[in-house]
């Protein structure tokens, strides 16, 4: 279920954003736009849906509008044009004291550089949220210390930001922002000025987190790879428009264009793409003890491996040989008793934990839950045309009104192919650049 819908928002920056707008409805492109008007396009007609309890992620390189974006969701910027949809209440619409208590109680935010106050205590921060919502005093600390140990503070309460690390100070922003207990948190480039380690531990703290409090959480990064281990989904930006929307898999195995092409060219794949993206239903089942019965219906199959199940649990596999053997020797063992074991893997590891086994057999290996119950197979062919980057197509594909699909299907039709490959690689500039500001 949709929490936040943005439907067609489109940003203009100048002293006249709304004759702008039509000049860009006209036909301007951006750069004409601003070389005929001095105005700015920030966000070109971007349209995204975000459901209840993921965690989003907008990502871009610098100036690509994802910053921007964020910033029209608790209205800090108010759109040229479009809507934004929160929980079916138009922000747009609100009154300056709707959207005080909305940004009060609906959302919190967490920022690049902490944010914090330096004349006030960690406790203080952490409990500013909830005293500006006029919470009592002791309850509003009570609740603060509790976030402090959640983030792994304690013994901090009484210090100073400056007191902090980089890394202490951005898990303070946390707490505040948890502490209010808002339904949507909006992370804009949070962990980024953090050194990788820190950067690392921080992204398991949120994984942690969101794993018990359900949160809807949107996050801007630059980052691809942090983008693609904490995110449910992604929507990656170029110059104020949207290329794709997707899941990580989505991402790196349909890129939309040659530009998302470009950006998830560097990416290790093997890490990041799990088994449950290239497994497939097995070819034969094989049920039942009867062996003359299991036989038949791999020969009907045309099958060299059938998987021996029970009541839905993998019992081993067996070949059209090792079966035609059983029935010669006519010794009496049925199905189950000539099943042979062999590795399996979970729909859950990464690719790279599963491609040794996978290679190591000579038939696609069964992939089981912790039940034990047949999930599909995957074999070691498949795992390595997964772990081939696609092809750059010809730049023509990547011009305005090029051919370009979209994966998942979640980008709007309207920014399909419209971004045009740019001449600095994306997935070089995503690494290199060391701060960017969206």
């Amino acid at each position: 279920m949709s929490l936040i819908e943005v439907k067609n928002v489109t940003k203009i920056f100048g002293p006249n954003p709304k004759a702008a707008l039509q000049r860009y409805r006209d036909g301007l492109s951006k750069e004409e736009l601003l070389a005929e008007t001095g105005h700015t396009l920030g966000l070109a007609d971007v349209s995204l849906s975000i459901g209840k309890g993921q965690i989003f992620v907008i990502m871009g390189l610098s100036g690509s509008g994802k910053s921007t974006l964020i910033r029209h969701f608790n209205r800090l910027i108010d759109p040229t044009d479009g809507q934004i949809l929160v929980d079916g209440d138009d922000v747009i619409k609100m009154s300056i004291r709707q959207l005080e208590r909305f940004r009060r109680t609906k959302m919190s935010m967490v920022f690049q550089r902490f944010g914090l106050m330096p004349h006030r205590t960690v406790l203080q921060n952490v409990a500013y949220g909830l005293k500006v919502r006029g919470v009592g005093r002791a309850e509003r600390e009570a609740k603060a210390m509790e976030w402090i140990e959640r983030v792994g503070l304690s013994g901090y309460d009484g210090q100073y930001p400056t007191q902090l690390s980089g890394g202490m100070q951005q898990r303070v922003g946390l707490a505040r922002a948890l502490a209010t207990d808002a339904e949507i948190l909006l992370m804009d480039e949070a962990f980024s000025a953090l050194d990788p380690l820190i950067r690392s531990q921080m992204q398991d703290q949120l994984i942690e987190l969101q794993s018990e409090l359900g949160k809807t959480i949107v996050f801007i990064t630059h980052d691809l790879d942090e983008a693609l281990r904490i995110g449910d989904q992604i929507a990656i930006l170029k110059d104020g428009r949207l290329s794709q929307v997707g899941t990580p898999p989505e991402i790196l195995l349909n890129p939309a264009d040659d530009y998302v092409t470009e950006f998830v060219r560097d990416v290790n794949r093997a890490r990041v793409l799990t088994v449950e993206t290239v497994m497939r239903p097995p070819k034969t089942r094989l049920t039942g003890a009867d062996i003359d019965k299991a036989l038949g219906e791999m020969r009907r199959t045309n099958a060299d491996w059938g998987y021996v199940v029970e009541d839905g649990r993998y019992l081993g596999v067996a070949t059209q040989e090792s079966l035609a053997a059983a029935v010669s020797a006519n010794d009496g063992r049925n199905l189950y008793e000539v099943a042979e074991d062999g590795p399996t893997v979970s729909a859950a590891d990464a690719l790279e934990a599963a491609l040794p086994a996978a290679l190591e057999t000579d038939y696609p290996l069964p992939v089981v839950d912790k039940e034990g119950l047949l999930m599909g197979v995957v074999s070691g062919r498949e795992m390595s045309s997964a772990l081939t980057p696609p092809k750059v197509a010809s730049a023509a594909a990547a011009e305005p009104g090029g051919s370009a699909g979209r994966a998942g299907g979640a980008a709007p039709a309207s920014t399909a192919g419209k971004t045009a490959a740019t001449a600095e690689s994306p997935a070089a500039a995503h690494r290199e650049t060391a701060k960017l500001d969206g």
